[in-house]
C-alpha cells in the first residue's frame, strides 16, 4: 500500500478497539483516515467502489450481515454513503459481545446524525485531523504538550526556518502532499479546494449549490481565520464580491453548516473561566479550515507569496498552530479554546484537559513579540480565578523561532518546529 507515516491517533485507535466493539473515524476528505484505519483493520469494504455499488446498496437493503462478515477488526470505508450499514454494525457488535469488531471511516456527518444517538455504548468515536508538523516529520519533537502540563525546564533547537514553514503551511498537512514532496505537493489542496467547491458541499446533504457563492464563502473565510467574525462580516464581505445579487444569512449559514459537516471548517470554541474581577466574555468561536493550507489555496497564496502579505501569514501561522495543538490535545485527553474579554485581554489559545488541568498560549511569528506575549499571559493568569479553576499548568508562547526555553519569568517559548503531543 506504499509507505505509511506514523499518526498520533494511531495509539487512539489501538486503545478504543480494546474496549468498545466499533470505532468510528471521521474527518475531512483526504486526511488519511481509510489508510491509518487500514493499518490495523485485518478485512475491507470500500463502499464507494463504483464497480461494486449498486451491489453493496442492494445486499445493505436485503440481508446487510452479508457486508459485516470478514475477519476482524473489519473496515468499512465512508459508511456513511450506505446508512442503512450503521444499524448493521450496531446490531452485530450487541450480538457478538466482544470488541475490536469494526472500524468505520466518514467524511461526512450523516443527515440524521444517527451517530450521535444509536452507537452509545457501542462506539467510540475519533476525529481524525491533517497531519501536524510532527507527523511530517518536520517538528523534531524536542518538546512535548505533556511535559508542559508536567512542569519542569525544556530545551529544544527547531529545525524549521521561516521558509521552510511557509512552504509547510502552503503544503498542509495531507498525506498524499506529505509524501510526495514534489513539486506536485502544492497542487493537491488545490485539487482539494475545487472538489469540495464543485461536488463535496453539495453531495452532503443532496442540495444544490452555486459554486461562485461557495468560492466566495470560503475566500471570505480564508480573509476571516482566526478572527471572531461574526456573520454579518461574512455575509457583507461576501456581498461586495457577488455580483449575481444579495444573498441571506440563512444561505450562507446553510452554506457553512454544509462545510462543517464535511470537516471543511472547524471552529475554535471560546473558554468560559471564573474571572476575577467579573469582566464580560465573548463567546463567539474563531474562525478556522481544518487546515490552513485550505485559506492558502483559496487565496491563491504561494509560499514565496506569505512574505509579501505578513499580515495573512500571521494569521495563517496562528491557524497551522491551532490545528497541530488540536491533535496533540486530543492525544492528552483535552480540546483547544480561546479566550477574549471586555476588556480587550485576549489569549489565542487554551488548552484543557478533561482532568480539570489547563494552559494558556500565545501564538507570535517573531522573537520581538514574545515579551509582550509574555506580559498579557501573565495579566491573564492573575485575572483567573484559581481557586475555582486551579494554576495554569503553563503559560507558553508559540513562536516560529529556533530556540526552546524556560524564560526567568516562567513562561515557555516553544518553537513550533519542537513541539509533539
Amino acid at each position: 500500500m506504499g509507505h505509511y507515516l506514523s499518526r498520533i491517533a494511531d495509539k487512539e485507535l489501538e486503545t478504543a478497539l480494546r474496549t468498545t466493539g466499533a470505532v468510528l473515524i471521521e474527518g475531512p476528505k483526504w486526511c488519511g483516515k481509510t489508510r491509518t484505519a487500514a493499518e490495523r483493520a485485518a478485512s475491507t469494504i470500500y463502499l464507494q467502489d463504483v464497480r461494486k455499488r449498486k451491489d453493496y446498496l442492494q445486499a445493505a437493503e436485503i440481508a446487510p450481515d452479508i457486508l459485516l462478515k470478514g475477519d476482524t477488526p473489519r473496515l468499512i470505508d465512508e459508511w456513511q454513503t450506505i446508512p442503512l450499514l450503521w444499524d448493521g454494525v450496531r446490531f452485530e457488535v450487541d450480538q457478538r459481545g466482544i470488541p475490536g469488531q469494526f472500524i468505520l471511516t466518514g467524511s461526512a456527518v450523516s443527515l440524521d446524525n444517527a451517530t450521535m444517538h444509536t452507537g452509545t455504548g457501542r462506539f467510540s468515536r475519533m476525529l481524525l485531523r491533517p497531519m501536524t508538523l510532527f507527523e511530517s516529520l518536520e517538528s523534531n519533537g524536542d518538546i512535548s504538550l505533556a511535559s508542559l502540563f508536567n512542569g519542569g525546564d525544556i530545551r529544544g533547537i527547531s529545525p524549521l526556518s521561516v521558509e521552510k514553514l511557509a512552504y509547510a503551511l502552503v503544503r498542509g498537512g495531507w498525506p498524499a502532499s506529505v509524501i510526495d514532496g514534489g513539486p506536485s505537493s502544492l497542487r493537491h489542496v488545490r485539487d482539494y479546494v475545487e472538489m469540495v467547491i464543485n461536488a463535496d458541499i453539495s453531495r452532503v446533504d443532496g442540495v444544490e449549490k452555486n459554486p461562485k457563492r461557495v468560492r466566495r464563502l470560503m475566500r471570505s473565510l480564508a480573509r476571516n481565520t482566526s478572527s471572531m467574525a461574526k456573520m454579518k462580516t461574512i455575509v457583507d464581505d461576501i456581498a461586495g464580491d457577488d455580483a449575481d445579487g444579495a444573498v441571506s444569512d440563512r444561505t450562507i449559514a446553510a452554506y457553512m453548516n454544509a462545510l462543517r459537516r464535511i470537516f471543511v471548517i472547524e471552529e475554535q470554541p471560546a473558554w468560559g473561566p471564573s474571572i476575577r474581577p467579573k469582566t464580560a466574555q465573548r463567546t463567539s468561536p474563531k474562525l478556522h479550515f481544518v487546515d490552513p493550507s485550505i485559506a492558502a489555496a483559496v487565496l491563491n497564496i504561494s509560499p514565496e507569496g506569505l512574505f509579501k502579505d505578513f499580515t495573512t501569514f500571521g494569521l495563517l501561522f496562528e491557524s497551522l498552530c491551532v490545528r497541530d495543538l488540536r491533535v496533540y490535545a486530543q492525544a492528552l485527553d483535552g480540546e483547544v479554546y480561546h479566550y477574549h474579554d471586555g476588556s480587550g485581554l485576549e489569549v489565542d489559545a487554551v488548552v484543557n484537559l478533561y482532568d480539570g488541568r489547563w494552559g494558556a498560549a500565545e501564538i507570535k511569528m517573531g522573537a520581538g513579540e514574545i515579551d509582550k506575549a509574555a506580559e498579557s499571559l501573565k495579566k491573564f493568569r492573575n485575572k483567573v480565578n484559581t481557586e475555582k479553576m486551579g494554576e495554569p499548568s503553563f503559560l507558553m508562547v508559540l513562536t516560529a523561532t529556533e530556540f526552546g526555553y524556560r524564560r526567568s519569568d516562567g513562561v515557555y517559548v516553544v518553537p513550533i518546529g519542537c513541539l509533539k503531543d
